[in-house]
């Protein structure tokens, strides 16, 4: 059977089902307008650890340890496991999983990776080699402040355009059988490089990959804005989601009011002093696992287009003053009534 369609979606025909999910996440985020989702706030920024690094991966691991039961599975019943996250050479989900004995299959998409994770769990299971399937990823405000900017201790200011890493994650499992919601197309994305160079605005370097995921996506499937109960990109913050917006506009494409991007949806951007909004691996991944998914298990949407962002930069490449390129994997998610 021929699973593309047209030059960048692909059909899943045995829509793989999600069979649980989870979100941890911190204080700023358990202040903010999505609180009553998250499956866990800890009011602790180090989880109970010596160093931020070790938070990060013990927030990962409970996470994936929430989902597993949710499932009622045991980690050696999974087949494997998709994650990453922002640290340097992902260690914080490798360390995550290490205790597990699973496969795992480590990646780095920036603050997309909670879109290509699932996207490559959904693809594994569709083709015959997973019968069930994890995808995880996070991030945390203090490492990814370390490693990316300034120690905390700098008090560095931040730009208006700049964005606040979000201290979350995301587990969700995936099966052959199960109610769902269903996943039943994959858009992943390819590198756009608008030119930017400034790494307090990821959103204007981001939005172009969405834009240009999102538009394949419509042109492969034949399908509109209109044909979603809602569209969510991950994480352009207030700019990005503006910018994006300006984009469709200027092809004639109205993404109307279904559209929301999960940088703007996690924090409350008037009262929480995060300039343009969230970013980093956890903002879409616990956006999508303690707020979309629930939503979609109430019947508030049937059919979601889920479109994570990342901007591809490393603290090297952004000192040397070079440009950020974006990318955007999409997926569609659907309940059946």
């Amino acid at each position: 059977m021929i699973k593309q369609l047209g030059r960048q979606t692909l059909m899943l025909p045995s829509a793989p089902s999600v069979l649980s999910y989870a979100a941890v996440v911190g204080s700023k985020e358990g202040e903010g307008p999505l609180k009553d989702g998250f499956d866990y706030i800890s009011g602790d920024s180090y989880f109970g650890e010596d160093s931020w690094e070790k938070a990060e991966s013990h927030m990962l691991r409970q996470c994936f340890d929430l989902a597993c039961g949710k499932a009622k599975l045991s980690p050696p019943e999974l087949d494997c496991v998709f994650g990453g996250d922002l640290l340097n050479q992902c260690v914080s989900s490798s360390r995550a999983m290490k205790e597990t004995g699973l496969v795992y299959f480590g990646l780095y998409g920036a603050c997309s990776t909670m879109a290509e994770s699932l996207s490559l769990a959904a693809a594994a299971i569709d083709g015959g080699f997973a019968g069930c399937a994890g995808a995880l990823t996070g991030s945390h405000f203090c490492s990814a402040e370390r490693q990316y900017r300034f120690p905390l201790e700098y008090g560095g200011q931040r730009t208006p355009s700049s964005q606040w890493t979000v201290t979350g994650a995301g587990a969700v499992l995936l099966g052959r059988g199960g109610a769902g919601p269903r996943i039943t197309h994959l858009t992943p994305g390819r590198i756009v490089d608008a030119g930017i160079d400034d790494p307090a605005n990821m959103g204007a370097a981001m939005a172009p990959a969405a834009f240009d995921t999102l538009r394949a996506h419509f042109d492969d499937t034949g399908r509109s804005p209109g044909d979603y109960d809602a569209i969510f990109t991950g994480d352009l913050g207030s700019l990005g989601h503006d910018l994006l917006v300006s984009l469709f506009e200027a092809e004639g494409i109205e993404l109307g009011i279904m559209y929301l991007d999960c940088g703007v949806l996690i924090y409350d951007l008037a009262t929480q002093k995060v300039n343009a909004g969230g970013s980093g691996c956890g903002c879409s991944a616990s956006v999508l696992c303690g707020h979309i998914l629930p939503a979609m298990e109430r019947g508030v949407w049937k059919r979601v287009l889920f479109a994570a962002t990342g901007a591809l930069m490393s603290p090297t490449s952004a000192m040397q003053g070079e440009s950020i390129p974006g990318i955007c994997h999409a997926l569609v998610i659907e309940r059946e009534d």
